[in-house]
């Protein structure tokens, strides 16, 4: 399965919901990732597709400092799942591919 391409997400936190988009690509035959969004790009770390299951973590600054793990599973144009950071509750994660030109 691939899951390379842009991806719209939205995080339902206790804070808001924040978005974002993904840039999911495979650069000397490694997955790898971008999330761009409130101000910040991060690199996604420690990114895995594991059959349909998608993980990573990224280090946020804003609105608070915190260390996100995020574990979805991916079904063909939707991923769903959720981010847990610190002692926060996980998060619902939701997120749906789109074409390039219209991710930013």
């Amino acid at each position: 399965m691939s899951v390379e391409g842009f991806w719209k997400i939205a995080v339902a936190t206790p804070l808001g919901t924040r978005h974002t988009v993904l840039e999911l690509f495979t650069e000397d035959g490694v997955l790898q990732g971008i999330s761009r969004g409130e101000k910040e790009e991060l690199i996604l770390k420690d990114l895995r597709l594991e059959g349909d299951k998608l993980s990573w973590y990224q280090s946020i600054k804003r609105p608070m400092r915190m260390d996100l793990s995020f574990d979805l599973v991916v079904e063909g144009d939707d991923m769903t799942g959720t981010a847990k950071g610190g002692i926060m509750p996980a998060s619902k994660v939701t997120g749906r591919r789109e074409p390039a030109a219209q991710a930013g």
